[in-house]
């Protein structure tokens, strides 16, 4: 995968993790959109919101970080980067979070239709791992 963290000019503390769309295109579920969702540490979270001050969104209580195509969140729905890395996949630069993981922030949002079908097709490829 070629995402080029190098641009925030930010040496993580802990590799930060790739969840959303980029991640689903990993497992090969569909095709990303452009922004990259990450989830990151607590440590990294404080310290970057120091550096982009003025790029911070919040969604109650999860506050993300955009930056460049980039959103950088500290939790989603409370559910924190600790929790979430259980299971994650290990790159040079970022962790990708497990299929069971991201089944499970699918269906955190699956009153969207889009989600919605987004679980199907996680499932699907769930259950077409298990049978391999």
């Amino acid at each position: 995968m070629n995402i080029d963290l190098d641009k925030l000019n930010y040496k993580f503390i802990n590799k930060p993790l790739l969840i959303g769309w980029k991640a689903k295109e990993f497992y090969g579920i569909r095709k990303s959109w452009e922004d990259i969702d990450f989830v990151i540490s607590k440590e990294d979270h404080d310290n970057l919101v120091k550096i982009y001050p003025n790029n911070i969104k919040d969604l109650y209580w999860d506050i993300g970080i955009c930056e460049f195509e980039f959103e950088i969140w500290n939790n989603i729905c409370l559910f924190d980067y600790n929790f979430l890395k259980e299971k994650s996949i290990e790159l040079d630069e970022f962790l990708i979070i497990g299929l069971e993981k991201l089944l499970f922030l699918t269906a955190l949002a699956m009153k969207e239709e889009k989600y919605m079908n987004d679980l199907k097709l996680i499932v699907d490829k769930i259950i077409q791992e298990q049978y391999k």
